[in-house]
Formats: structure tokens, C-alpha cells, sequence
């Protein structure tokens, strides 16, 4: 079973097995099209389109932020029509980074799927084979049972985390997973306000990535989060939108550090309403 990454040589062998399902999870956040057009073009084969917007997001509300949770049972239907089942080994990816790629993946493990793994470099390291097999094909599924299992308890709310900052933290530690620049309130260009969390730490997900664009491995990730996380059971990941700080919780469980939820409503949700505190600065 692959629980957190799987590299291209791994997944290659399996392409077409009938307990294996692969995920397209290609999107970008100023084109919403744009991933699925690419996968028209050409994609691993066999592999499913998941939309981030209408596959692993809910519609966003007045009080939401851009990428709110999907509804569990909504989403496990749709597992349920992509044919995943109890026995099912998914591989996520994306255009390279694994920031839409991990939020399938702790999607998938918030039902309770631990079956699913990222891409360890996404469709980059897989073309940069010329030989790996790419595809235009429609795939055709056949739907199989799919039990959720919720984890209601690896999700923090606002109404949960308001009173938390309002304590200092009490002992949680708050991680923002976006750009250090954008934490800041130095250069925001997607939220209508700037800044972050008051309290919060900044650890850019891009951290967890070696140049080559894959993952560091498990020890340099525990180096890099240990100095910030004494206990991961204690930390709370959010980003702008509940998205890239999947990708966080990832490298956490890729170094055996388990227990960080998520805020899933993230910097988006936290400043629908203007009553809410706002820091600006690096710290």
C-alpha cells in the first residue's frame, strides 16, 4: 500500500490494473480551465480528470472561503462513480508541485481511503522520460462501493480556531502554507485582504521540495518541521484556501510526523468577516 508518495517507476507497472485509479489533478487559480484543457491534450493514461472547483471543493458561500470542503456524502458518491473501493491504490498528481495532487490525497484519507498517494514530481517527472506512455483516451468506469469513513476531527473550523487566537494559541501552533511574501501582506494578488493570522507561523509549502521538484525526503522534512512542530498533534496547517496546506500535511506524513489538521476554510474564510484581527509583517 502507498500511503503517502509514489514515484513514476512505481506507478508505471500498474497502469490499467483494475485496483489501481489515477488522478489528473491538474488546475491553476487564474484559469480554472485551464488544468482540464491539459488533460484533454494529453494525460497519464488511464487517468481521471478531478476538478479542483467542482470535484474537491464544495460551492463556495457568503461565509466560505474559495475552496470549502466538499460535502462527505456528496464526495463519496463521487469516489463511489470513479470506482474506488476499500481495495483501490489512487495515485494523485498534477502539473508538478503536488499542491492540487495533496488535496485529493487528504480528501481521500479524510474518508477514510488510506490507499492514496501523490505523484512524487507529478506529470513533470513523468514526461521527463520520453518513453512513459502518454494519453487522449476517455476512460470509462465502472462505479464500485465506496464505505466513508469520516475523520470529523482532523478539521478545525473558524468558529473553532476564533477563540484559539484570541487565546494567544494556547499551545497550538497555527502553520500558513502560502508564499512568505503573500503571509506577509507584502504582495496578495488573490485575497481581497492582506496579511495572515494573527499568531500564525509562516512554512511555504515550496519548502518541502527539493530543486528537482519532488519532495525532500523523509529526514530532511522532519529537520525542516521539527524546529517548528514539538508536537504535529498540536498544529493546525492552513494556506488561502484550505488547498497547499494539504500539501504541508503530506510532508508531515511522509516524515512520520501524523496528527496536524486542517483549517480548512483558511486566510479566505477568516477574513469574510471584518471583525476578525489581521496581522501584517513576517512574524
Amino acid at each position: 500500500m502507498h500511503r503517502t508518495l509514489i514515484d513514476c517507476d512505481t506507478l508505471a507497472p500498474h497502469l490499467g490494473a483494475p485496483d489501481w485509479r489515477v488522478f489528473d489533478c491538474r488546475f491553476d487559480l487564474g484559469k480554472p480551465e485551464l488544468g482540464g484543457a491539459q488533460y484533454w491534450q494529453g494525460h497519464i493514461p488511464g487517468a481521471i480528470y478531478a476538478h479542483l472547483d467542482r470535484d474537491l471543493s464544495a460551492p463556495v458561500t457568503p461565509s466560505s472561503g474559495r475552496h470549502p470542503l466538499p460535502d462527505p456524502a456528496t464526495l463519496a458518491a463521487r469516489c463511489a462513480g470513479w470506482g474506488i473501493t476499500a481495495r483501490t491504490q489512487v495515485v494523485a498528481y498534477d502539473q508538478g508541485n503536488g499542491m492540487c495532487a495533496a488535496r485529493l490525497w487528504w480528501l481521500l484519507r479524510w474518508l477514510g481511503h488510506e490507499r492514496v498517494a501523490v505523484l512524487n514530481g507529478g506529470l513533470t517527472e513523468w514526461t521527463r522520460v520520453p518513453s512513459r506512455p502518454m494519453s487522449r483516451d476517455v476512460v470509462t468506469l465502472a462505479a464500485g462501493p465506496f464505505a466513508a469513513r469520516l475523520r470529523k476531527d482532523w478539521v478545525v473550523s473558524t468558529e473553532q480556531l476564533a477563540p484559539l487566537v484570541e487565546a494567544g494559541l494556547s499551545g497550538q501552533v497555527l502553520c500558513d502554507a502560502r508564499g512568505a511574501d503573500r503571509f506577509a501582506g507584502q504582495n496578495e494578488t488573490i485575497d481581497p485582504v492582506a496579511g495572515h493570522v494573527p499568531g500564525a507561523s509562516n512554512m511555504p509549502f515550496a519548502g518541502n521540495l527539493g530543486p528537482d521538484g519532488r519532495f525532500l525526503s523523509p529526514a530532511q522534512l522532519r529537520d525542516r518541521w521539527t524546529q517548528k512542530l514539538p508536537d504535529p498533534s498540536r498544529t493546525i496547517m492552513m494556506c488561502g484556501s484550505g488547498v497547499s496546506a494539504c500539501h504541508n500535511l503530506l510532508a508531515l506524513e511522509h516524515a512520520g510526523l501524523s496528527g496536524a489538521k486542517l483549517y480548512a476554510g483558511s486566510w479566505s474564510e477568516w477574513i469574510r468577516d471584518p471583525a476578525r484581527p489581521v496581522a501584517i509583517g513576517s512574524v
